[in-house]
C-alpha cells in the first residue's frame, strides 16, 4: 500500500499541467524539465503511521523526520490530490478509452527513453561509469532499434538494464544533507535536496540553450502534462483503495516517500 501511495504522489511530480503553465511563467525553464527518476520501492504495506515529525525513520538512521513546513506541506498535499482528482484522474480516464494498455505502456517507454541525459549525469557524478555507459547504450539500441523509445529492445534483446538516477540520488550518495520534508506543489513529496536536484536535473535538457524560454517552457509543460497523463492512466485502480485505507494519509506519504529514497540510496552504494 505504501508503494501505491508514493506512486499516486509520483505521478504529480511528473505533472506540470496547463495550470502549471501560468505558475512557471515567471520563473527559471528549469522547473519545467525532467523531474527525478523514480526507481520502483519494494512493496509495502502501510500501517497506522505517527504524526508528520514524530515518527523513526525505518531505514537505518534513527532518530524523527524533519518536518519543520509541516503546515505548508499539508495544504500542497491538498491541492496536489485535488489536482488529481479534479485534472489528471479524469484526463487519464478518457486517455486510457481511447489509447489501447500496449499503446500507453509504449509511450511511457517513449518518455523515458528522453530522459535519458539526467540518468547518465547523474550516474556519472557517483562515478558509476559502468552504469552510465549502460544508459547510453539504452539510449541508443532503443532510440533506433526501439524505433524512438517505443520499444525496449536493449532490455529484452541484449540484457541491457536500465539504471535509474537523479541528483537528489547524488546528494545522497554524497552524504551531503537533503534538509528537511517538502510537498511540492504539482511535483509531489520531496526535500528541500531533492527540489534543488529537481531543479539540477531540469537544467540538463539541452531545449534551454537551443530555444527562446517561452518554447522551451510550452514544449516542457506539454511534456509534462502528457507524460502525467499517460503515467496515470497506467495506475487507475490501485489507488482508489489509498485514501480509504490510510490511517495518517500525510504522515504514509511522508514516509513512504522517505524510505523509498533512503532504499535507493542504500542501493547506489551496494
Amino acid at each position: 500500500m505504501r508503494l501505491e501511495l508514493i506512486e499516486r504522489h509520483s505521478s504529480l511530480r511528473i505533472a506540470a499541467l496547463i495550470a502549471a503553465v501560468a505558475a512557471l511563467a515567471g520563473s527559471s525553464t528549469a522547473w519545467g524539465q525532467t523531474g527525478p527518476a523514480q526507481a520502483k520501492p519494494p512493496s509495502i504495506a502501510v500501517s497506522a503511521t505517527p504524526p508528520p515529525g514524530e515518527g523513526t525513520p525505518p531505514g537505518e538512521q534513527g532518530g524523527v523526520y524533519s518536518d519543520p513546513l509541516a503546515p505548508f506541506n499539508s495544504a500542497m498535499l491538498t491541492f496536489n490530490m485535488k489536482l488529481d482528482d479534479w485534472v489528471l484522474r479524469p484526463a487519464a480516464r478518457g486517455y486510457s478509452f481511447v489509447a489501447p494498455q500496449p499503446v500507453r505502456e509504449s509511450v511511457g517507454r517513449f518518455f523515458d527513453n528522453v530522459n535519458v541525459i539526467p540518468r547518465v549525469a547523474n550516474n556519472l557524478f557517483q562515478l558509476r561509469f559502468a552504469e552510465a555507459g549502460g544508459e547510453v547504450a539504452r539510449f541508443g539500441i532503443n532510440t533506433t532499434v526501439g524505433v524512438l523509445g517505443f520499444f525496449d529492445p536493449a532490455q529484452n534483446w541484449f540484457g541491457i538494464q536500465p539504471h535509474p538516477d537523479d541528483f537528489g540520488l547524488t546528494i545522497r550518495h554524497y552524504d551531503v544533507p537533503t534538509g528537511p520534508y517538502l510537498m511540492l506543489p504539482f511535483f509531489g513529496p520531496s526535500t528541500i535536496g531533492d527540489a534543488i536536484g529537481l531543479a539540477a536535473d531540469g537544467a540538463m535538457n539541452p531545449m534551454s540553450y537551443l530555444l527562446p524560454w517561452w518554447i522551451t517552457l510550452s514544449a516542457s509543460a506539454g511534456q509534462r502534462a502528457a507524460e502525467a497523463i499517460n503515467y496515470r492512466s497506467l495506475h487507475m485502480n490501485q489507488f482508489e483503495e489509498v485514501d480509504r485505507y490510510a490511517v495518517d494519509l500525510y504522515g504514509a506519504i511522508q514516509d513512504a516517500y522517505l524510505q523509498n529514497r533512503i532504499n535507493e540510496t542504500n542501493e547506489l552504494k551496494k
